[in-house]
């Protein structure tokens, strides 16, 4: 299981790397070659996640952890959708596929592929669950800062009233991101209840030791901080969302990384707790 994440791992970081290399106008919704990579990276980023966490925790978190952030981000994405609540006021393009409820089927799929590698990050710095909870829904919503200005350029979704704003961040309100904290919390610590906090040991032994086996997750993480934050200043030519996004990001992703990948799933005790 652990190499089918890596395998999805490095697959996703090479599609993702082609994104700004796909011939043709990088801000078209139409072009094919654009909207596939797009899709592709995402299934691929959310596999990895997934299957490591089957490694890591076993199959049954796993699953609950898919089926929780599949049905969370629905359900919000569905709500902002129809009332426009708590996002503000927007509708998705017919470009990522087939939609349920107006949402793109391949949304929740985003959500899922985040929210595991910020739950752990969120560990990673701390072994007090609700702190945890806290910067791992603070990291998933600052991850925003960079998805949003890259898909509304591409005409994937748009907002009805995109003012105010952050400066030099066209087309995307205020509300969007204070709508992202609000259920990035949600998320994170409904996940942080379904996943166990002590490793299924090797080869799903069983067993509270910590895993070492942390390689996919820091990849994932890292490569979405700092590989986001160049191709913004670089190839799509917005610095402000660049540094809005590494900042923001950085603040719990450089310490969790820091900390070391043996860090990343916390003792037993704490699992299901919010003391």
């Amino acid at each position: 299981m652990i190499r089918v994440a890596w395998v999805a791992a490095v697959a996703a970081v090479l599609t993702q790397i082609a994104y700004p290399l796909v011939d043709g106008n990088p801000d078209a919704a139409t072009n094919p070659a654009l909207v596939t990579v797009t899709v592709v990276s995402v299934l691929l980023f959310a596999l990895a996640s997934a299957t490591h966490a089957a490694a890591t925790f076993g199959p049954a978190a796993a699953v609950r952890l898919v089926l929780v952030v599949t049905g969370l981000a629905l359900a919000a994405e569905a709500v902002g959708v129809a009332t426009g609540f708590p996002f503000g006021a927007y509708e998705y393009a017919d470009t990522l596929g087939p939609k349920l409820f107006d949402v793109p089927l391949l949304v929740p799929a985003a959500w899922v592929m985040m929210a595991y590698p910020c739950l752990l990050a969120g560990r990673a710095l701390t072994d007090r669950p609700a702190l945890a909870v806290l910067a791992s829904g603070w990291l998933l919503a600052a991850w925003d800062l960079f998805l949003d200005p890259q898909m509304v350029a591409a005409g994937h979704w748009r907002w009805s009233e995109p003012d105010p704003g952050l400066p030099g961040v066209d087309g995307i309100p205020l509300t969007n991101f204070a709508g992202w904290l609000l259920v990035a919390l949600v998320i994170e610590l409904a996940v942080h209840l379904v996943t166990p906090a002590g490793s299924v040991g090797p080869a799903g032994t069983g067993g509270t030791a910590r895993t070492s086996r942390t390689g996919v997750p820091a990849l994932l993480l890292g490569w979405t901080w700092l590989g986001s934050g160049l191709a913004n200043l670089v190839f799509f030519g917005r610095p402000a969302v660049a540094l809005y996004g590494t900042l923001a990001m950085g603040l719990v992703a450089a310490p969790a990384l820091r900390r070391g990948l043996r860090a990343w799933t916390p003792p037993r005790t704490h699992a299901g707790s919010l003391r």
